[in-house]
């Protein structure tokens, strides 16, 4: 009876970031003083325990891999990247995907994997992503200039149909930063130091986008070039310091049916939650997170039939 008294006592004192337990409660209260617990730490997926760094996440997905008998080449093929599951076939994996619900505890650890280099080895002209012919970016951003309001491309993902990661890089900006705007955009200094130029990036992404073709001579039928998804795409190519022609560009933010009547975008904060049923953008923002949800609003609004003279702007009416 004493026994499974003192382990309530303990389970009752334990640590919600570390997981740590103490017999007295005022171990605990010491321990929460002393270990500066932050709500940015990273953490792990499931569970949700904080990890001092992310060194030591990774550490704990690679022993986690390793101690798994599961083949990777099984998972490569039947795994849906969503939720984990291994359908029995191809094509069970087909039907599945249309029906699975993004769980923010999915995304939260492949953009975990995606931050860590786990999928490093998925490079932009890999063959799995040259079938693509629809893509999804994002960027995530720090400010510039002396009041750092200047926007300046930090982090960017790209992401295919499936949402399978094409590219996902921490950016260099040109400019020194002078607001990593650490609250919303999780960055840090050290995240930047040794991070991909804006030049290299630039290529990497025009180059997948063009697929071969040159920007001059892209069309939207006919081409090899990708459609390309985002949310607000305007902002985030000036950011990126890159054009792409507007033909190819599906924009979640100005697409008529998901804007508001009075004409105005809503962000994709809202659409995500009034169209896919799930939340986005709690807490730090993740570009992962983003290009997945345009690309569920542009796979749902592609599949919908839309009289367009319904939804006319005033552009369209001047002309």
């Amino acid at each position: 009876m004493d026994n499974r008294i003192e382990s309530s006592e303990s389970l009752r004192n334990k640590c919600a970031a570390c997981f740590r337990q103490f017999n007295k409660i005022e171990h605990l209260v010491d321990h929460m003083r002393n270990s500066f617990h932050s709500v940015h730490e990273p953490t792990r997926g499931i569970c949700r325990k904080h990890c001092r760094s992310f060194e030591s996440l990774r550490e704990y997905l690679i022993d986690k891999l390793n101690n798994q008998t599961l083949n990777v080449t099984i998972f490569n093929t039947r795994g849906c990247n969503i939720c984990l599951a291994i359908p029995n076939s191809s094509n069970a994996l087909r039907v599945h995907r249309g029906t699975c619900q993004l769980s923010r505890v999915a995304v939260g650890v492949l953009s975990l994997m995606a931050n860590l280099g786990i999928q490093e080895d998925v490079r932009v002209d890999s063959i799995r992503s040259r079938g693509s012919q629809v893509v999804a970016l994002a960027c995530k951003v720090v400010g510039g200039v002396s009041d750092g309001t200047l926007d300046l491309c930090a982090r960017v993902c790209l992401v295919d149909e499936n949402v399978d990661i094409i590219f996902h890089a921490y950016v260099k900006p040109q400019i020194p930063v002078t607001n990593y705007r650490y609250e919303t955009m999780g960055m840090r200094a050290e995240y930047l130091r040794d991070a991909m130029p804006l030049r290299q990036v630039q290529q990497k992404i025009q180059d997948f986008l063009c697929n071969g073709e040159p920007m001059w001579k892209i069309r939207s039928r006919s081409g090899k070039a990708r459609i390309l998804v985002g949310h607000g795409l305007d902002h985030d190519l000036e950011c990126l310091g890159m054009e792409y022609p507007a033909i190819m560009i599906r924009d979640t933010a100005t697409y008529p049916p998901l804007m508001k009547t009075s004409k105005l975008s809503n962000s994709l904060k809202y659409l995500t939650q009034a169209y896919l049923g799930y939340e986005i953008q709690n807490g730090i923002q993740d570009p992962y997170e983003d290009c997945v949800a345009t690309m569920r609003l542009y796979m749902s609004m592609k599949s919908q039939m839309h009289r367009m003279e319904e939804y006319l702007i005033a552009t369209d009416l001047q002309n």
